[in-house]
């Protein structure tokens, strides 16, 4: 069997599987964070989300980082919650320094994400041998996958624009806004089991 296709494979499905939904959620969040003709901000935005979590996941197979699931998992809800809130609540300006606090929490939210991935991707490694490669190919998958739901939520907001003519400010609300809801509602589910 083909290594990278074996590991690629893995990472993309992991990214796509609807029982981690909540990665899709904070990924489509992400892809909500400017519109299309600031792409070259959703670019940084989204690499560095991808530098996030490809070090986290690099220190948990490297150097055995770890934090507890029972913490990573709520966690992880709620930065998908404050990444909902925060698109509500900011201005739409080309503020720069907005900008770069959205980046720097996107980054740091990466590193989160990247723990929750981690616990997988150790058990799935077993006793590899060299494990950089696989790490490698795995989070190539993730991206990939990333960049799948990316690119379906960007041709939706211009089929909505172009076709039935919804203006993206509506669709975007409305999405972020259905997103928080759901990432309040696993949030205490999360926390709960906690107190």
């Amino acid at each position: 069997m083909n290594p990278f296709r074996i590991w690629f494979g893995t990472g993309f499905e992991h990214i796509l599987d609807m029982s981690g939904y909540d990665h899709i959620l904070f990924v489509i969040l992400l892809a909500l964070a400017f519109p299309l003709q600031h792409w070259a901000k959703l670019l940084i935005l989204i690499t560095a989300f991808t530098l996030g979590h490809s070090l986290s996941l690099a220190g948990s197979v490297l150097w055995n980082w770890t934090i507890a699931q029972k913490i990573v998992e709520p966690c992880i809800a709620l930065s998908i919650l404050t990444t909902a809130v925060y698109q509500l609540i900011k201005r739409e300006t080309a503020e720069k320094k907005g900008d770069l606090f959205l980046y720097s929490l996107t980054l740091c939210f990466g590193l989160l994400h990247g723990l929750g991935f981690s616990y997988l991707l150790r058990s799935l490694l077993g006793q590899e041998e060299s494990v950089f490669l696989p790490l490698v190919y795995f989070n190539l998958g993730i991206e990939a996958g990333q960049l799948l739901i990316v690119g379906l939520l960007l041709g939706i907001s211009v089929f909505l624009k172009s076709v039935i003519h919804i203006s993206y400010k509506p669709f975007k609300y409305t999405l972020v806004c259905s997103i928080g809801l759901v990432a309040l509602k696993i949030s205490i589910e999360r926390l709960l089991p906690l107190l």
